[in-house]
């Protein structure tokens, strides 16, 4: 099972590479199961042709109970693919990573992977904090790999780095690690030069390079995927590309 937390600096555009790839995966016959770990919850929408799975801790809130069974928090979205969202507490009160934990816990408690028998699970965390409730994706048990999702942007680099730091520093736990980078292009000035340069300074793979496009926009004002869209698009080979690097590198055992 190949199980991936995708991390970024915030609006860098993680939602929109997790649910290409996660339509990508299915597009390659794999079974998917994607877990959106943000309290806005809009990870999954444009596999869900923009209508929204109820929160995990929405429904908790709503009915002041555990739901019994996955479909009660979860959706099938484009491709087969598994939607789950967890949600966060009411703003302005609680802690959301205490919510991805929360989460998590029942996920387990409903043999989710058990009962979906999944090849792929895709989480898509939010913004850059690797602490805790947001580290939850990195344990064992969850994700195997992280991919920092970044721009040659100065803050999304600075963001970038700290992931890499921090999931560095949780290797003695038997964490995840850092499998590489996607770069998602802003079109700046020597953008693909400071990319390479600070992965290469780090000793990370550029696992993919997503180009600004236009039919991206296009497509998720329609609430899909580019995959779904077209996907004999040239963005969307990019997409099916990387998601057979990924999985090929799954099927190798991670050897290099």
């Amino acid at each position: 099972m190949l199980k991936i937390a995708i991390y970024g600096k915030g609006g860098i555009g993680k939602s929109t590479i997790t649910s290409n790839l996660s339509a990508a995966f299915s597009k390659l016959g794999k079974r998917v199961i994607q877990i959106g770990c943000d309290p806005k919850a809009d990870s999954t929408f444009n596999l869900l042709g923009g209508n929204p799975v109820q929160p995990v801790m929405n429904y908790i809130r709503e009915f002041d109970e555990d739901p019994e069974q996955i479909e009660d928090i979860s959706k099938i979205g484009f491709g087969g693919v598994l939607c789950i969202e967890t949600g966060g507490p009411t703003p302005g009160l609680g802690c959301a990573g205490r919510g991805i934990i929360a989460t998590f816990s029942l996920l387990e408690d409903l043999g989710l992977f058990e009962r979906f028998k999944p090849d792929v699970v895709l989480y898509d965390v939010l913004g850059d904090v690797v602490c805790g409730g947001f580290a939850a994706p990195l344990r064992a048990g969850y994700a195997d790999e992280v991919i920092i999702v970044t721009s040659g942007e100065k803050m999304a680099l600075y963001a970038a780095d700290n992931i890499n730091e921090a999931v560095n520093n949780f290797a003695d736990r038997s964490y995840a690690s850092v499998r590489g980078i996607i770069l998602n292009r802003r079109d700046i000035v020597d953008e693909e030069h400071k990319v390479r340069s600070f992965a290469a300074e780090r000793n990370l793979e550029i696992i993919g390079d997503v180009p600004r496009n236009d039919d991206i926009t296009r497509f998720e004002d329609m609430g899909k995927t580019v995959i779904e869209g077209d996907d004999s698009l040239p963005i969307s080979k990019i997409f099916l590309r990387i998601a057979r690097v990924l999985w090929e590198h799954e099927e190798t055992g991670y050897e290099e």
